[in-house]
């Protein structure tokens, strides 16, 4: 019986160890896809900010500042009813299009449409490099990389159950959203401002809520074996943190940023 117990414990070890090793190359895959993401976004903001001014004002009819001037791209990005379509392009692609990878498409398929998506969010917030200076852009990313960090490795490492919390700031973020396009008519400093702090809040605890549910979904679902179905789920973990990061990074710029 004692042999019996210690070939058992041994067997449950070594699964453990097993399941520790896949998790950790589980959440850095979903570190690294979400890095990846945040690269092409910044790369893909700042090549195409740089496509939209112009010094010359030859043929064009919207100056940014003195000596400054928006080119047709950067009219029909800014200016134009096509930033409307800029705008909303990200939200319509997580709400009509990402469901739809995640369940039909391969894990190929999701790490692409994952790339396209970053893209397109490089030049949905491509306005940034013409607002705010380049130090307080680059200020802003480094404490919201820290902030990430720090809620990350909570979110990681607590025994504390965060899935209720998940559930209500999820009910936040749709409140938030129809408060934004509320004050894009409104265009209230006031209303702005409290947009801002709420929505530091919120993406600071779905961080949090995301690394856990990243984790344990791993966890719970190891043991099946489907590896397809678990790189799909490190894909998708990368977009959930992938979004909340850019979110804090966009609400502390508002609070942090210089204007040029």
């Amino acid at each position: 019986m004692a042999e019996f117990d210690t070939i058992r414990s041994g067997a449950v070890g070594a699964r453990s160890a097993e399941i520790d090793a896949g998790l950790r190359a589980h959440m850095n895959k979903v570190y690294a896809t979400m890095s990846i993401g945040l690269l092409i976004t910044a790369l893909g903001a700042w090549a195409i900010s740089g496509l939209t001014v112009t010094a010359d004002p030859a043929g064009t009819t919207y100056m940014l500042r003195e000596g400054m001037y928006l080119t047709g791209l950067g009219e029909a990005l800014y200016v134009s009813p096509l930033r409307w379509v800029v705008m909303f392009a990200p939200l319509g692609f997580l709400l009509l299009g990402w469901g739809a990878i995640m369940s039909r498409g391969t894990a190929a398929m999701a790490q692409v449409g994952f790339f396209i998506f970053a893209a397109v969010m490089g030049v949905s917030m491509s306005s940034i490099f013409l607002i705010y200076t380049p130090y307080s852009i680059t200020q802003t990313f480094l404490v919201t990389a820290i902030a990430f960090a720090g809620l990350s490795i909570f979110g990681y490492t607590t025994k504390r159950n965060l899935s209720g919390m998940g559930t209500f700031l999820m009910m936040g973020v749709i409140g938030l959203i129809v408060a934004m396009i509320i004050n894009i008519f409104l265009q209230s400093p006031a209303m702005m401002f409290a947009i801002s702090g709420l929505g530091v809040l919120i993406f600071a605890g779905l961080t949090a809520f995301y690394t856990q549910d990243i984790k344990n979904t791993y966890i719970a679902m190891a043991s099946h074996g489907d590896q397809e179905w678990l790189e799909k789920a490190a894909i998708d973990g990368a977009l959930s943190l992938y979004i909340s990061f850019l979110n804090m990074f966009q609400f502390l710029l508002m609070f942090m940023g210089q204007q040029e």
